[in-house]
């Protein structure tokens, strides 16, 4: 008997939590794939682009809610118990509380180890993915980009005006301003023009016009009745160069065992290990390895609102002081992060403040329910 009412709570967490995680992580995914928009209408990327781009951001989205989606999920699960006296069936069968906060502890791991997955491979990996993607990617919309009498500058040290837009989707007057170094430019103009796309490629087919090679103090020009100006080489404005949540794991720890363990980083590896990254690096490995521990405090938190304080009138509050603070233990988790990086005495302590945090809080169930060591 005992074994089916803690199936059925366990399925009333899981189907719980997996109903609202979907729920807040499409919500966010969608406010979140608004703001994408700019790689789109700024930057010139194609709708296709677009959304695989924002796509491989959910795994991300979804990480980043499971600890407040689980805490909420046996906050409800447990009060909704209470107030329909479903509970009384486990005392009812003989459980005990410390067995009934023990389950709800064990249960817990489980979502301890899908972050630290998430956290250390699939995370990272999707997110370098998006990244690449749009980095390979042809700025492909970007002809609708251009309108008339306007400076569109949404490729890296590319200019381009047009006099006018015509409805065949041709140009006329056209100005195109090149930035090849700090020493050298090209300005090139027409008469007429228009997009063509060849192998995956665009191309700006030029009609009469002339280029203007500029380096140093020494000007050329040519003329030309026709020619093709080649736009694939030019990346967008949008940052491309991977960020350090989109290292590898494995990439990441090596480069704190050079901070940690051989005293810091003397040389430029890459771009994600490096004299200037150490503290961000610090508070990557930290909020992928330590920071889903704290699933387990908030477990116990949400767990002991079946421990009624005696206190009628405290009673009254319990639960709202139970939320509270498991929000609070919420904050403390993500707030840690920005204090990561300091010097390895303060790293060490902040890094062992959740199993303090469980053990203490455990330790105090264990004594506020007066249990004995035979019910552990």
């Amino acid at each position: 008997m005992n074994k089916l009412i803690f199936r059925k709570l366990f399925y009333d967490i899981l189907s719980f939590f997996l109903i609202s995680s979907i729920c807040i992580t499409v919500i966010i995914w969608v406010v979140q794939a608004v703001n994408y928009l700019d790689i789109v209408s700024e930057d010139g990327y194609g709708l296709n682009t677009y959304f695989i781009f924002t796509f491989l951001s959910l795994p991300k989205i979804f990480s980043r809610t499971i600890i407040f989606v689980f805490f909420i999920s046996i906050f409800y699960t447990i009060s909704k118990y209470d107030n329909t006296n479903e509970i009384i069936v486990f005392w009812n069968n003989g459980v005990k509380k410390l067995t009934f906060i023990n389950f709800i502890f064990k249960f817990s791991l489980l979502f301890i180890i899908i972050q630290i997955i998430l956290n250390l491979y699939i995370v990272p990996s999707s997110q370098n993915l998006a990244r690449s993607y749009l980095k390979n990617s042809n700025i492909d919309f970007l002809k609708k980009l251009i309108s008339e009498k306007k400076f569109i500058d949404a490729a890296n040290n590319l200019t381009i005006f047009v006099e006018k837009y015509n409805e065949d989707e041709s140009f006329e007057k056209i100005y195109i301003n090149e930035i090849i170094n700090d020493r050298s430019s090209k300005i090139i103009t027409a008469q007429n023009g228009n997009f063509v796309k060849k192998n995956n490629k665009y191309f700006f087919k030029l009609n009469n016009g002339g280029i203007t090679n500029i380096e140093d103090d020494n000007v050329y020009i040519i003329n030309f009745s026709d020619t093709e100006y080649d736009l694939s080489k030019f990346s967008s404005k949008t940052v491309t160069q991977q960020k350090i949540q989109e290292a590898s794991s494995k990439s990441l720890f090596d480069c704190l065992k050079m901070l940690y363990l051989e005293g810091g980083v003397d040389v430029w590896i890459n771009d994600t290990c490096n004299d200037k990254s150490g503290k961000q690096v610090k508070q990557e490995g930290f909020k992928r390895l330590i920071v889903p521990f704290y699933i387990l405090i908030i477990a116990l938190i949400g767990s002991s609102l079946i421990i009624k304080p005696k206190n009628f009138n405290l009673e009254k509050y319990y639960k709202i002081l139970t939320f509270i603070f498991g929000v609070l233990v919420i904050v403390l988790s993500q707030v840690s992060i920005k204090f990561i990086g300091k010097n390895i005495s303060s790293d060490l302590f902040i890094s062992i403040i959740p199993f303090f945090c469980i053990f203490f809080y455990y330790l105090s169930i264990f004594i506020k329910g007066k249990f004995s060591l035979k019910n552990l």
